[in-house]
């Protein structure tokens, strides 16, 4: 068999695995890596030092007077050309974080929004409205009638309110009428009510410029209130249509880490974030004939793996394996057993191109606004969506064909219980017919439970893979938290094999008792990270 092609680019300094990451596969993997002579990011964080100032957000280059860089031990010793304090700077670069951040999930919910536009004008026609009793639940949330009428016609009208969300320059969006009415009074009263997002992007941005906003604490609010439209806004809709197009999900046992890739079949990962990429690759992956011609080139079928936020959106829908979170996508290519990547948008490493080049595997992007150099291009188009899904398929079939580099697969797969989602916790704690947190919230106030802790975010190399998310997790639980889970982090602690009912023992008597009685895990998996929405739901409950 061949051996893998010399990375491009190795750095100096080679990371220390043992402490990289508490994720035995990854591990396994990772050393095969620097054995072959191959780079992750793991060892490119090692070889690069992280810049101090910047990791303070002490520099500034928001203009060509700059770039200028105050010392973060003595901020106010320093101004910058501009006369800009730290307290300046540093609130303007957060902002633009959180503008780049909003402005991502937005344009995921609006993508979503323009799906269903597509699917009631019947232009696109390979998707359908799948869960009606969803679509006439929020489309009652925000005050359309659906008494007597027929779900396209609702389902325009939810179209046309939702537009809002990212339109609207006066107002408030649609989704505040799910906050707490404290809540809401409270955000009325500090003036960060949001109104569009498109409209609080441009704002945010715009205050962040040369000579423009220069007082932190009136810059912190038009934060905060671009951060609201993400959460109450572009995210929420995104969630609910992903729900009423694809179904609204419900608690399914699946494997979670690479133990799931199998050597005697295609293994097509699918990576990044649009559901509806990743609903064409489950029907392409059933697809008989594209099944046929998979044992036609000696494999025993179509294996498809799921990696961070689609593969959460595929686990909880399908019950599709997933192979693991952020920085595992590196790792799971040097198997060597990866036929195929398809991406679309996020989370997706520039390196993949190239560790997929020394192991054979290919990297097909899909989406205009996420291209890759040295990656493939397959356009994915919603009204022709399996051109772009068989294709990948096609293509991973003819790389499984003429493998050729050896397969080491780690053999640890974890199984869980994953895909709940606001509607079926209620459902769980109160039945069909009285489904509500009433039994979750008497028993946080008798004690029983000490509160509810949502725990989401990424993993990062400069930390210990997965580790963090662990040990706050089992301290949580340990003392009576009960945890909702979204991302990357789920994915962690699935690994470690705490999204099972039996895991309840790890908990505190309190909620071990609760968990036992109703047959739920301690840490309930909801999803994606764009479904931390249902987080505010609960929540808002």
């Amino acid at each position: 068999m061949d051996k893998p092609e010399e990375s491009p680019t190795v750095s100096r300094k080679k990371a220390n695995v043992e402490e990289c990451t508490i994720c035995s596969s990854t591990a396994q993997m990772l050393r095969k890596a620097q054995a072959d002579g191959v780079d992750t990011a793991f060892d490119r964080a090692a070889g690069m030092k992280a810049c101090p100032i910047g990791a303070d957000s002490a520099c500034c280059k928001h203009c060509a007077m700059g770039p200028c860089r105050l010392n973060s031990k003595d901020p106010y010793s320093k101004e910058g050309v501009c006369g800009a304090t730290a307290d300046t700077i540093q609130s303007r670069n957060f902002a633009r974080m959180v503008a780049c951040g909003t402005a991502a999930h937005s344009s995921h919910g609006r993508n979503m929004l323009n799906l269903l536009k597509g699917v009631v004008s019947g232009r696109i026609k390979d998707y359908r409205i799948k869960d009606t009793r969803k679509l006439e639940q929020v489309a009652r949330s925000l005050d359309i009638e659906t008494e007597g009428r027929e779900i396209q016609e609702i389902a325009a009208d939810l179209c046309t309110k939702m537009e809002e969300v990212f339109h609207l320059t006066e107002g408030e969006i649609p989704f505040v009428k799910r906050v707490p009415r404290k809540t809401l009074e409270t955000w009325r009263k500090l003036d960060i009510v949001p109104r569009g997002a498109m409209l609080e992007v441009m704002e945010l941005l715009q205050r962040t410029h040369a000579g423009m906003d220069q007082d932190y604490e009136n810059l912190t609010r038009q934060i905060s209130r671009t951060a609201l439209v993400d959460g109450w806004g572009g995210s929420m809709v995104a969630t609910e249509i992903s729900d009423i197009l694809f179904g609204t999900p419900t608690p399914v046992q699946a494997e979670v880490d690479m133990g799931c890739l199998k050597e005697d079949q295609v293994n097509v990962i699918i990576h990044g974030h649009e559901p509806y990429l990743l609903e064409s690759m489950v029907a392409s992956a059933g697809d008989p004939a594209l099944i046929e011609t998979a044992k036609k080139a000696g494999a025993n079928g179509i294996n498809l793996v799921g990696m961070c936020c689609s593969g959460l959106e595929m686990l909880s829908r399908h019950g599709v394996p997933h192979a693991g979170n952020f920085m595992s996508t590196e790792a799971v290519l040097v198997t060597g057993a990866v036929d195929a990547v398809g991406v679309d948008v996020q989370c997706i490493q520039q390196a993949l191109v190239k560790v997929g080049k020394c192991y054979q595997t290919k990297i097909f992007t899909t989406n205009s606004s996420c291209r890759i150099e040295g990656a493939e291009h397959i356009e994915f188009d919603e009204e022709a969506p399996r051109k772009c899904t068989d294709a990948i398929i096609n293509m991973a079939i003819d790389r499984f064909r003429s493998r050729s580099m050896p397969i080491e697969i780690p053999r640890k797969k974890a199984m869980g219980v994953h895909g709940f989602s606001h509607e079926y916790i209620n459902y769980m704690l109160g039945g069909t017919f009285r489904g509500s947190y009433t039994p979750l919230n008497e028993n946080i106030i008798n004690g029983r439970i000490r509160g509810v802790a949502g725990v989401v975010g990424c993993v990062n190399p400069r930390a210990k893979q997965d580790w963090v998310h662990v040990e706050l997790v089992k301290q949580l639980i340990k003392n009576d938290v009960l945890v909702v889970q979204t991302g990357c982090s789920q994915i962690s602690l699935a690994k470690a094999g705490l999204c099972t009912p039996e895991s309840a023992h790890h908990a505190g008597p309190g909620l071990r008792e609760v968990c036992e009685a109703v047959g739920m895990p301690p840490v309930l998996g909801l999803g994606a990270c764009v479904d931390n929405t249902r987080i505010l739901i609960a929540c808002a409950e």
